[in-house]
């Protein structure tokens, strides 16, 4: 997935700038989701627990203190590791797809050294699989990896790819997913809803990033709203619920709203300050004792 060249990562989240010359000064249509609160707690228990329990060198590290304390460590950290092997996982999926729609364009591509990446890791299957989708549906891309702003509630975002499929428009977004037992894809969760009606609001598109043209979004008229789960086994998209498409832009602007108090209350500056005791007058020297005859 090639890095959206006007995105920075800050200490808000990521944010967009509006040319290589200016700096960032909106928040992406992902870090405004991101406000949305989503407890791991779970997961994270358990893939400490399996990652410990999956340990082939336990058994000698019972007798060991010290190695079953570098164990507990090792399984502590199973979680952050799955996520980041999962986003790089999803960077080279996302990149062949770039390219894939690049190659149908015409234009520069490079189809052969991100499908030999992912055969390098063991997951030319999602490259295989997409493929196969991508014949069945017929698609006909016309902008993928798009850069979009909205001024108005204040956030940009890049999109994976608008096309057209059966004469539609449609706005797409990939997202790699893992396999259940049964050998079918993951579900897609609804969040996905958000990012896409926040494509669709979008109010212009980047045209040149280092002179900051822009120009009005052409794409917002009722397209279709595509989610697309790609895994090893099947690529199944499924379409946001048009019905639906007015409360998850609420939802949307809402978080975006969240995301400005915090920066709010971040930038005010120190929540909490130290307390002194308090200081009270000398206590009153004690009266002369009166001694008995």
């Amino acid at each position: 997935m090639t890095d959206p060249l006007l995105a920075h990562a800050t200490e808000y989240g990521r944010m967009y700038a509006r040319s290589t010359s200016e700096t960032f000064s909106v928040p992406s249509i992902t870090t405004v989701i991101g406000q949305q609160a989503h407890s791991l707690d779970g997961w994270f228990g358990y893939m400490g627990a399996s990652s410990l329990a999956k340990d082939p060198e336990l058994p000698q590290h019972l007798s060991s203190p010290a190695k079953m304390r570098q164990a507990v460590n090792k399984a502590a950290k199973a979680a952050e590791v799955y996520r980041d092997d999962a986003a790089r996982r999803g960077d080279r999926v996302h990149n062949y797809c770039e390219q894939v729609a690049l190659r149908a364009l015409g234009r520069p591509h490079r189809v052969k050294e991100t499908r030999d990446e992912l055969a390098s890791h063991g997951e030319e299957a999602f490259a295989a699989r997409f493929d196969e989708w991508w014949e069945l549906y017929r698609v006909e891309p016309i902008a993928p990896e798009i850069t979009v702003w909205n001024a108005s509630v204040g956030y940009a975002g890049t999109l994976d790819l608008v096309a057209k499929i059966n004469g539609r428009v449609c706005l797409i977004d990939y997202k790699t997913k893992g396999t259940t037992r049964d050998g079918t894809v993951k579900p897609l969760d609804d969040k996905v809803v958000m990012q896409l009606v926040a494509g669709m609001k979008a109010e212009e598109s980047l045209v040149d990033p280092v002179a900051g043209e822009w120009e009005p979004w052409k794409y917002g008229e009722n397209p279709v709203l595509l989610a697309v789960a790609i895994g090893e086994t099947e690529v199944r998209p499924q379409r946001a619920n048009p019905d639906v498409l007015k409360h998850h832009w609420w939802k949307f602007c809402a978080l975006k709203r969240v995301w400005e108090m915090s920066a709010d209350v971040a930038a005010a500056g120190t929540a909490l300050l130290p307390v002194a005791p308090p200081s009270y007058p000398a206590a009153a020297a004690p009266a002369a004792s009166t001694k008995l005859a």
